[in-house]
């Protein structure tokens, strides 16, 4: 087991990464839970796969666990489900003293985290992520919502966990793509942070594929680390935690002007990424050759590097405008400078990013 902490004050929390920790989990949430009531929120999928062994552990540790399972899937993180999960709470007798456990991928835990920030005006809860996305990016640092069909992550809350906790085992029984959604993010950190961890990640390749527990648990770690030194900076993203979102803006727009269904998230980040490296290096931000190893990395783990043919530039530009990250309607990019550094809030000129998006 290794244990790393996210400083925030007195919002401070624990990330425990290791193997066998499901079996553990009531004794774990012991320390941060208010009372004996936990709610767990899982999808169909895991908690096929988890939820006996988690429902055993809570109740030997002397928890009352409620239950709420949702479909799988992005187009289930909506104001609909929200309402339906809140819904549930209620008939199943939580109250202030609850705190919510999410079992499962980056949609239960953003869902999860926007339902304890706003049922009965905010609640405890707990990450328990199951897929390498979540392990090392959306379940750490706090930021929860769902989607609205006009763009993604739009309705949401900062609300950080107690704690978060990581087991390892749970990336045995990840589909294939599934593990390389998570290598995305992965591959997103050597870019903005550590040129030595993306060199990592083109040396391990083969461990990584092959889910070697050394191998895994470096990643896992290594992406934790930075992610909880960003957030520590910058909780609400005022500044440089927008370094976070590198491939992100393209990314939403892929995922937005396809209705959520198309691509899984990493797969847009990593066509977002590779797009926002071409778009530093027109923009005479990036070494070219730098670029290059961006989609060449990309393209070593099977990721997609291209935007579909039959995705209008004009509904990406649409999406674009109205992200989160836009000022005034313009279009602000995270922009690399070299393999391990950004710059954020980048302007871009539209002709210039319908350039690169057309190809």
């Amino acid at each position: 087991m290794e244990t790393l902490r996210v400083e925030l004050g007195d919002r401070s929390y624990e990330i425990v990464i290791g193997q066998g920790i499901l079996t553990s989990i009531g004794e774990r949430l012991k320390p941060v839970c208010a009372g004996t009531r936990v709610a767990v929120l899982s999808n169909h999928t895991v908690w096929g796969l988890y939820g006996a062994s988690v429902r055993k552990s809570l109740t030997d540790a002397g928890f009352d666990p409620a239950e709420v399972v949702i479909p799988d899937g992005e187009e289930h993180k909506s104001l609909l489900w929200m309402e339906i999960i809140f819904g549930e709470f209620l008939k199943q007798g939580l109250d202030r003293t609850c705190t919510i456990v999410a079992l499962g991928g980056g949609v239960v835990g953003d869902m999860a985290g926007y339902a304890a920030a706003s049922f009965m005006r905010g609640i405890r809860y707990v990450q328990v992520p199951t897929t390498l996305l979540a392990q090392v990016d959306s379940s750490v640092g706090g930021k929860t919502g769902v989607n609205l069909p006009l763009g993604k992550n739009m309705i949401g809350a900062f609300w950080q966990p107690s704690l978060v906790l990581a087991d390892l085992d749970t990336l045995q029984t990840l589909p294939e793509r599934e593990l390389l959604c998570g290598l995305s993010e992965v591959i997103k950190y050597g870019v903005i942070w550590d040129s030595e961890f993306f060199g990592y990640l083109k040396e391990h390749k083969e461990d990584i594929l092959a889910l070697d527990p050394e191998a895994m648990s470096h990643i896992v770690r290594r992406s934790c680390e930075i992610k909880a030194e960003v957030v520590a900076r910058d909780e609400r993203e005022g500044g440089m935690r927008a370094i976070l979102n590198f491939g992100h803006t393209i990314a939403h727009a892929v995922e937005t002007a396809t209705g959520y269904t198309r691509f899984l998230h990493g797969e847009a980040v990593a066509i977002g990424m590779v797009h926002a490296a071409r778009l530093s290096a027109r923009m005479g931000l990036m070494p070219e050759p730098d670029a290059s190893r961006v989609e060449e990395m990309v393209r070593l783990y099977g990721l997609p590097h291209e935007l579909p043919r039959d995705l209008e530039t004009s509904a990406l530009m649409d999406a674009m405008a109205r992200d989160k990250k836009s000022v005034s309607g313009e279009v602000r990019f995270v922009l690399p400078e070299r393999i391990g550094a950004v710059k954020f809030g980048v302007p871009v000129e539209r002709e210039v990013l319908e350039s690169v998006l057309k190809g």
